[in-house]
């Protein structure tokens, strides 16, 4: 007889495959800590009953000795709680931004090209990432979070507490692995996490994870109507090869800045900020017979004939 946090997350899993198309194969991101293994047993448990075959993924990032080690020993685990297959797979932690940041991108590289994959984020990495986009100002996008289903990601815990997952390890009698990089103070989430969450529920009574998950919930709800609305003036104003003015000139600014948004990214933008896209906005907006605006990747947009065009500029700024 399982326990009720057992029985809990196994019902979030449940609940999410029942919303999603889910290939034959299910594969499971490991990492050995609370959230992943009772993710993994969840997902054999309700899976195997639905008829798919499951697999743990373990990425083992090479950032601490022993890494190795402790990712066998984290699929061993997985496989003892149910799963059909439990693989380790070697990732190289490079490239720009910091520790937290490249160790992300080299883990959801390695994950990549395995259908869909889950992974265990809970209801407070949830809140952790609200108030992460709160932090840089970024926009709705960001303050909307994690999307449970998010192809090929899905995460299925979205609802569910940290607190929740520890819970149902013990009940399973099995020790998660606790990384020392979760109790590093020089990490913006572990600060976050042990001291910024807490004096929020402190000051304001409890309940501050499940508030700014369920604003990310209601964002996201909102992005999806305003995305549905500005596809539509999207093809209306003319695609990728140029946007008509005539057509954006009446249309308010947060539908305007997401037909913007869409047509940079399709053409080719790379690492879009608002300030570039305000800019852009600009051309339409507040046109004054301005110059072009120099995007990355070398590109410039600019008024063409009652247009907007973007063109690829054979030097950089200033030269």
């Amino acid at each position: 007889m399982t326990g009720p946090a057992v029985a809990a997350v196994r019902r979030a899993v449940r609940g999410f495959l029942e919303s999603v198309e889910g290939p034959p194969e299910l594969c499971v991101a490991v990492s050995g800590g609370a959230d992943s293994l009772a993710l993994a047993e969840a997902t054999a448990y309700v899976g195997h009953r639905r008829g798919h075959v499951v697999r743990a993924l373990v990425v083992d990032h090479g950032l601490q000795e022993g890494s190795a080690k402790i990712a066998l020993d984290a699929a061993a685990v997985a496989k003892s709680l149910g799963v059909d297959e439990a693989e380790v797979r070697r990732t190289d932690v490079t490239g720009p931004g910091g520790p937290e940041a490249a160790a992300r991108k080299a883990r959801y590289r390695t994950l990549a090209g395995h259908g869909l994959v889950l992974l265990g984020h809970t209801l407070d990495d949830q809140a952790e990432t609200v108030l992460l986009g709160l932090g840089r100002g970024s926009g709705p996008r960001s303050v909307a979070g994690m999307r449970p289903h998010d192809p090929p990601w899905g995460r299925p815990l979205l609802a569910v507490g940290r607190a929740t997952t520890r819970a149902a390890c013990a009940e399973l009698g099995v020790e998660p692995w606790d990384d020392p990089h979760n109790a590093e103070p020089r990490f913006t989430r572990v600060r976050l996490r042990t001291e910024v969450l807490p004096l929020l529920e402190d000051v304001l009574n409890g309940g501050v994870a499940a508030a700014l998950a369920r604003t990310a919930a209601q964002l996201r709800e909102d992005n999806e109507a305003l995305d549905t609305v500005a596809d539509l003036i999207f093809t209306r104003a003319g695609g990728v090869e140029g946007l008509a003015v005539d057509v954006l000139e009446g249309e308010p600014p947060a539908l305007r800045r997401r037909v913007l948004r869409r047509w940079l990214l399709q053409s080719g933008v790379r690492e879009l900020t608002d300030a570039h896209l305000r800019a852009v906005d600009d051309l339409v907006a507040r046109w004054r017979g301005q110059g072009g605006v120099w995007l990355p990747g070398n590109l410039e947009a600019r008024r063409c004939r009652g247009r907007l065009c973007l063109t690829s500029q054979p030097t950089t700024r200033g030269e």
